[in-house]
């Protein structure tokens, strides 16, 4: 399975919270990195939240404070942690992997075009 599969989606008022999980085994196989984006309708994909290969993680501006991405240890399973949702947070989010390694380089890739690999999508849906 070289798709990772998004799961906790769902509805909820303003001010409230959601933790979103992504699901990946097989192919790619580590190192590689990890990112959550989102798409609002009549918008353009933006990324959310990225992990690299050595875990360091980059924040769009506007999640920053709100949203934490963490994996666990094997980098199988990816969360999105969303606290103080605001209904411009409405969107379906994506979990995506990227082969950022080739031998000893890596990179840390944040936009959307960097990443190969993509989930089905998940709404959220935030309402006041």
């Amino acid at each position: 399975q070289a798709h990772p599969v998004e799961s906790g989606g769902g509805s909820v008022q303003s001010g409230g919270s959601l933790r979103l999980s992504c699901a990946h085994s097989g192919y790619p196989f580590p190192p590689y990195c990890m990112g959550w984006f989102r798409q609002a309708p009549g918008k353009e994909r933006e990324g959310v939240a990225t992990i690299d290969s050595e875990g360091n993680i980059n924040y769009a501006d506007s999640m920053m404070g709100r949203f934490t991405i963490s994996k666990d240890s094997t980098s199988t399973n990816l969360y999105l942690q969303m606290n103080g949702l605001k209904q411009q947070d409405t969107a379906v989010y994506y979990c995506a992997i990227a082969t950022c390694c080739s031998g000893s380089f890596c990179y840390s890739p944040t936009a959307p075009d960097d990443f190969n690999y993509w989930g089905q999508g998940t709404q959220v849906t935030v309402s006041s």
